[in-house]
């Protein structure tokens, strides 16, 4: 049995995993409006994983006849700067998650639930392969010294994006 606190902190986990999916969403639209169709489906494709994501915390809830409570998501920015404050952004968010994970994960450990804990190791190595990834975009920004105006840079990150979006479906 799921103790109360744990509970909430997986329905706020929920809650988080919509939002994250809500984002990838809206950075999507926005690189569409630029013309930057590699970058939106690069973000398109985080869309669905995120929900999976919250799919499976619901199902473990409900594993363990616990409440499921879904809470309200709060709308995710909707303008940016450039294309790289968006990857900026996406990793900096992908970051606040791995730190809720092992929030979580922690709080498992220390009321001794290895239930939790072991279906929480799915997300900690899920974390760590999207900030894997998050990074290595990063590191091709910084390769091409990209600063998020237009011109040849950004047509190769777009085009870095859009490989990424078809070698690695999600």
């Amino acid at each position: 049995m799921l103790k109360p606190e744990m509970i909430k902190k997986l329905n706020e986990q929920v809650t988080a995993e919509m939002y994250a999916s809500n984002l990838y969403l809206q950075m999507s639209a926005w690189c569409e409006d630029q013309g930057l169709s590699g970058a939106a489906a690069f973000f398109r494709q985080h869309v669905p994983e995120e929900l999976a994501h919250r799919d499976k915390i619901i199902d473990y809830l409900i594993e363990c006849d616990a409440p499921v409570t879904v809470g309200a998501v709060d709308a995710p920015p909707t303008e940016f700067k450039s294309l790289v404050e968006v990857i900026n952004k996406a990793f900096e968010h992908e970051l606040k998650v791995t730190a809720m994970i092992h929030d979580l994960a922690e709080m498992a450990l220390d009321s001794k639930d290895f239930n939790t804990f072991n279906m929480l190791q799915f997300f900690i190595a899920e974390q760590r392969e999207e900030e894997v990834l998050f990074r290595g975009i990063l590191d091709q920004v910084k390769l091409i010294a990209f600063k998020g105006e237009t011109g040849e840079a950004m047509y190769l990150i777009n085009q870095f994006l859009q490989r990424s979006a078809q070698a690695h479906p999600h």
